[in-house]
């Protein structure tokens, strides 16, 4: 008989968890190890360390490089594919502020782009370039495939499959 510990997530035997945190019930017992803060995770690139695996994993993030550009405007300065494209529809990009005209530009390049139509909910045709053209962009235009979610936005998508799918790569980013 176990449980997962509610801190670290480990599946752990009743031995692992004092009386009292046993009592707490399953989602809400912290091992032994979590309570008296005996974990912990380090980073091999910097050596900080962490609590949790999670908060490793996310920490790691800033070790990636900064070589992936905005699809809009060129610019060269992001980590990751959705950071390129929450730039862009946060409505900051030079090429295309506003957040709808943002929102439209980002459906406009996912449609044009072969790699993407996997990921949209209604498959349109392929566009021609001009980006956000006379498109009307859906309430939730893309689609993961694996598990049939379907998201607002487009980097939503692309955290979506970074963390659950492990596709950091999709649209060549």
């Amino acid at each position: 008989m176990g449980r997962h510990c509610s801190h670290c997530g480990d599946w752990l035997g009743r031995h692992d968890f004092s009386y009292n945190q046993w009592r707490k019930g399953d989602g809400y017992s912290r091992c032994n190890d979590c309570v008296h803060g005996t974990i912990s995770y380090q980073c091999h690139t910097c050596s900080r360390v962490f609590c949790t695996q999670n908060e490793l994993d996310m920490h790691m993030q800033v070790h990636r490089p900064r070589d992936v550009a905005c699809p809009i405007c060129g610019e060269r300065r992001f980590r990751s594919g959705a950071n390129a494209v929450q730039h862009v529809e946060s409505g900051y990009c030079s090429g295309c502020q506003g957040a709808t005209n943002a929102r439209n530009q980002i459906y406009g390049y996912a449609q044009s782009q072969r790699a993407m139509r996997p990921y949209l909910a209604d498959t349109p045709m392929l566009t021609n370039g001009g980006y956000g053209d006379g498109i009307t962009t859906p309430d939730y235009p893309y689609q993961c495939g694996p598990c049939n979610k379907f998201f607002r936005q487009l980097s939503q998508l692309l955290q979506h499959n970074d963390s659950k799918h492990g596709h950091q790569r999709m649209l060549g980013y």
